[in-house]
């Protein structure tokens, strides 16, 4: 039973219906009062609705995230005519004409991204391509903070580089993820510098694992495919997982299409940044084999299993590969469990381990799949001589000043051919002893030492290209290996 309670205090008399009508009618009223209050009443601090996982991830990492650009002085040759629209012939005529005297400076510019991963000693990572020798390097960071960045490391066929600043103040660092646990359709962050455009939040999810990308002058292997959106600028920026952690470096755009952008998996990195932050290159590990293509034709004389394996045409003597058995002749089909079906898989595929390490592989031999395992070691650099002679055909030695003189040679440093192999490609295309190297690929050549380092840095790949100089005229040349 109800009862109403008079103000005086009075006794209490039963309720009556219509009483218990307006009572009820009040409490309701009371109720939605105190709902539409409590909607009103802000949230209270770091329990914002709207914050979510990609914005703690982001005020996490930004600090981290830096602006790299990179400037160098380029000279160009210039035709004082050429202004004038003549003929192409005259053109070239002029322009031999007045070389080297009408040389045109002008600066080279280029931006990127990249990602502080050590604080404590100011390592940062970021693409190859984003820094150049000899340029100067300015790092700002989020605070614009500006510093002049040094290269600890840089190695072109993974296109990663490591740089240093120096910093009084302590530097963020971001923490590093896994690659090896990605899932396809899980949410990413990029963060970059896109157009100049500072520390620019992008989200996608990882399309593809395991994609190769072809540029023009060689195939990358084994990237993360994002529809995140990357551009120019945001090469070397991190790409994030939904905990802002470092599962790749941002490094390619396919120009073909809208919204493809691909990165470095950052297990893959590691490796490669260990190795630049230690000995300022990536060292490959030695395994023993020679290794070519094998024709479609052979492969089906072979009966080999679809359209893999590479033919192993030498097994170095007292190398892993000698210790595990290899033979000439085997076919080698794949490396810890990947594919190879050019020498560009088997490239990869051993950088990806240093001296020490287990290497699983599976070969084909008489007829039939098998498998063994050998353990990588460090090539041996009293064979590095013999190695130039096998792959190049040539011998050199130290400039000294009675070559310099005896072969009229300009140049300060390199190594002087001292042999030349007639049947080899330099021999049948005029190599001759006294020519000078000065350069192969983009590794300077001062004496012998760094000419044996170059061959030995080079040896997995299928061509280089080598400065040759005679009388002071140089010539570049690419050679098939």
């Amino acid at each position: 039973m109800f009862y109403r309670i008079k103000r005086n205090n009075a006794r209490t008399e039963p309720a009556t219906d219509g009483n218990r009508a307006g009572l009820f009618r009040r409490h309701l009223l009371l109720c939605m009062v105190i709902f539409m209050a409590g909607l009103a009443i802000p949230s209270v601090a770091g329990m914002v609705p709207r914050e979510n996982a990609v914005v703690r991830a982001v005020r996490k990492v930004g600090p981290a995230v830096v602006n790299i650009s990179s400037q160098q002085q380029v000279q160009a040759r210039q035709n004082p005519f050429s202004r004038f629209g003549m003929d192409p012939f005259f053109d070239q005529f002029f322009r031999d004409f007045f070389d080297p005297g009408f040389q045109r400076r002008y600066q080279r510019t280029s931006l990127g991204s990249g990602v502080i991963i050590s604080g404590e000693r100011g390592l940062i990572l970021t693409n190859a391509h984003v820094i150049s020798k000899g340029a100067t390097i300015t790092v700002v960071l989020q605070d614009e903070r500006e510093f002049e960045a040094q290269i600890v490391g840089a190695d072109p066929d993974s296109d990663l580089a490591v740089l240093r600043i120096e910093s009084e103040q302590p530097l963020p660092a971001i923490e590093m993820g896994d690659s090896d646990d990605l899932l396809i359709g899980e949410t990413i962050i990029a963060i970059g510098n896109p157009f100049g455009f500072s520390h620019t939040v992008t989200t996608g999810v990882i399309s593809a694992l395991h994609r190769s990308i072809r540029s023009e002058e060689r195939v990358f292997q084994d990237f993360i495919q994002t529809d995140a959106s990357i551009n120019p600028g945001n090469s070397g920026g991190p790409l994030l997982n939904i905990n802002g952690e470092l599962i790749g470096i941002n490094t390619a755009i396919y120009a073909k299409a809208q919204g493809i952008g691909f990165a470095i998996p950052i297990n893959t990195a590691r490796r490669i940044i260990s190795d630049l932050i230690r000995y300022g290159e990536v060292i490959l590990p030695w395994i023993g084999l020679g290794l070519q293509q094998i024709e479609p034709r052979m492969a089906a004389y072979m009966d080999l299993p679809g359209n893999v394996g590479l033919m192993v045409k030498t097994v170095d003597r007292d190398s892993p590969a000698d210790a595990a058995g290899m033979q000439v002749g085997d076919v080698l089909l794949s490396v810890d469990g990947q594919d190879l079906i050019s020498h560009a898989d088997y490239t990869a595929a051993i950088r990806g381990y240093k001296s020490g390490d287990r290497i699983a592989i599976s070969f084909w031999r008489k007829g039939r799949r098998q498998r063994t395992a050998m353990i990588a070691g460090d090539f041996p650099m009293d064979r590095a001589e013999a190695l130039a002679e096998r792959l190049l055909g040539i011998q050199v030695e130290n400039l000294t000043p009675n070559l310099r003189r005896r072969h009229r040679i300009f140049a300060s440093e390199g190594a002087v051919i001292s042999r030349v192999d007639p049947e080899s490609y330099l021999g049948r295309i005029g190599a001759a002893p006294g020519d000078l190297i000065g350069q192969i690929d983009d590794f300077m050549i001062s004496n012998k030492v760094d000419f044996e380092k170059a061959m030995v840095k080079y040896r997995l790949k299928t061509s280089i290209v080598i400065r040759l100089e005679r009388s002071g005229q140089g010539y570049y040349i690419t050679v098939r290996l």
